[in-house]
């Protein structure tokens, strides 16, 4: 996404921590409060951890589909429909 020209762009909102519990799927939000006329064209999930270098979960395009790489396929899983303003992912199990 990118501002208009001469203006700021919107914001992205993620909790600071996601609290999850062995064994049972997991809700990692993302919300993108756009500003007007913007539009949200991919959203891309990574993977860090302290001295590594970031790997990619998965990928969500509305005109090309959503790709999970393969370590997590079957694993991750979209939140939202519709619109990438909400760029949320499942982490199952």
């Amino acid at each position: 996404t990118f501002p208009p020209a001469g203006g700021t762009g919107g914001r992205v909102e993620v909790p600071r921590s996601v609290t999850a519990v062995l064994g049972q799927d997991v809700v990692l939000p993302c919300r993108y409060r756009a500003q007007e006329q913007e539009q949200v064209v991919q959203v891309t999930w990574l993977k860090r951890g302290p001295g590594t270098v970031p790997t990619e979960v998965a990928v969500l395009n509305p005109q090309h589909g959503d790709h999970v790489q393969e370590p997590f396929a079957g694993r991750v899983l979209r939140h939202g429909h519709g619109a990438l303003e909400d760029g949320g992912i499942v982490l199952r199990n």
